[in-house]
């Protein structure tokens, strides 16, 4: 910018002294004056096009500049909507054990290996299994008539509240009974009796078992909402014996 004021300075300075210098016309210039006018309006013209390019440079850089302030324009608003919609439930992804090295002297293999395989039986035995939150690309891939008017944060919900229904159904299945008090051990047994062959090695609840251990409704937009973790893969059912179970997948 100060190149072009600068250049617009220097023009309207030669136009001022062209100007009084015609305004002196009506006088007989010696012809060496008359040349050096020639001169002056030479070099006013190279200026006019000095002038014009400087003009033609800022007014790129300002289209450069609208450009760059539109694309700013657009990332905030990006970011603004972001997080104004960070979803209340985020998947996550379980982190990979930390690789150990194991150097064991062939005299003491026969020491280490028995608290390493009761520390895996004790681990297998406490591991309960959690269903992944739905994410927002598998949420936009469930049909509308089977979404019908439930939100995302509401399906999440659902998945947060089978999750905790597994967690402390299974948590009273690992315990001994006789840790536990009269209405625990009445629902370890209830548990025990309504697994079958198909179920062994997984994870399942039926309805009673939501309703006992957390607040989702199980009511008609609950079967909506199984119908969509179904379409998700997060479950399938398994029928028999009067029951559903729901098993995690």
């Amino acid at each position: 910018m100060g190149d072009l004021e600068e250049v617009s300075q220097h023009v309207q300075d030669r136009i001022s002294s062209l100007r009084r210098t015609l305004d002196l016309s009506v006088i007989d210039f010696p012809q060496n004056k008359m040349k050096k006018l020639g001169q002056e309006i030479f070099a006013l013209e190279k200026l006019l096009e000095d002038f014009e390019r400087c003009v033609d440079h800022q007014r790129d850089q300002l289209t450069v500049l609208k450009e760059l302030e539109a694309s700013l324009h657009k990332d905030l608003e990006d970011v603004s909507h972001m997080k104004e919609n960070i979803p209340a439930h985020m998947p996550k992804k379980e982190a990979p054990a930390p690789a150990r090295e194991a150097v064991v002297k062939a005299g003491d293999a026969a020491d280490v290996q028995p608290p390493q395989q009761e520390q895996v039986k004790k681990s297998s035995r406490t591991f309960i299994r959690q269903m992944d939150f739905i994410t927002v690309a598998e949420f936009d891939s469930i049909p509308l008539y089977m979404r019908g008017r439930v939100s995302y944060d509401q399906l999440n919900a659902a998945v947060q509240g089978i999750n905790t229904s597994v967690t402390a159904k299974y948590k009273i299945l690992h315990q001994p009974i006789r840790s536990l008090n009269n209405h625990s051990r009445k629902l370890q047994q209830r548990f025990k009796e309504q697994e079958t062959k198909d179920t062994k090695g997984q994870f399942f609840v039926v309805e009673d078992d939501i309703r006992e251990f957390s607040q989702v409704k199980v009511d008609k937009r609950f079967q909506g909402i199984l119908n969509m973790l179904r379409h998700c893969q997060r479950i399938r059912e398994l029928r028999g014996g009067g029951l559903t179970r729901f098993l995690l997948l």
